[in-house]
């Protein structure tokens, strides 16, 4: 049985961006972690929005081809993780935590997920999730 594992933006943009610092770790870690890739929703739009912009439409095209094929497995937002949100953006309102990050820590804690793919390591390293001490950051 694969490993759950969340993913963030900026992983999905280095997996992209061959000239990215983040490319080859992430994409190495990948070929040695056939893990379930978990895409909160909110993550979608915003690596969308980043691939089009400095990528191109083929880029963008590839992740949602992606998420179409289960490649990703798009996870929706409750309303149980939107009130979560609101807190996490209210608790840590002096590092001025995102609500894409916040979305992610509250489907972390929903699904009871430890482990978060990602090049963020300032704000998701502040924040102290409900089910563990802090999210292991990958890769």
């Amino acid at each position: 049985m694969k490993a759950a594992l969340l993913v963030d933006t900026g992983a999905l943009y280095a997996l992209a961006d061959e000239t990215d610092r983040w490319h080859h770790p992430v994409r190495a870690f990948l070929e040695r972690h056939p893990d379930s890739l978990i895409l909160p929703v909110t993550v979608l739009p915003e690596t969308c929005y980043l691939l089009n912009a400095y990528l191109g439409q083929e880029a963008e095209r590839r992740v949602v081809a992606a998420c179409a094929r289960g490649e990703l497995v798009v996870e929706p937002v409750i309303s149980a993780d939107l009130r979560r949100c609101l807190e996490l953006l209210e608790t840590y309102a002096d590092a001025n935590i995102g609500f894409v990050d916040a979305s992610v820590v509250a489907i972390a804690e929903r699904l009871n997920v430890r482990r978060l793919l990602t090049t963020d390591r300032r704000d998701f390293s502040l924040i102290r999730p409900r089910h563990c001490p802090a999210l292991e950051l990958l890769p």
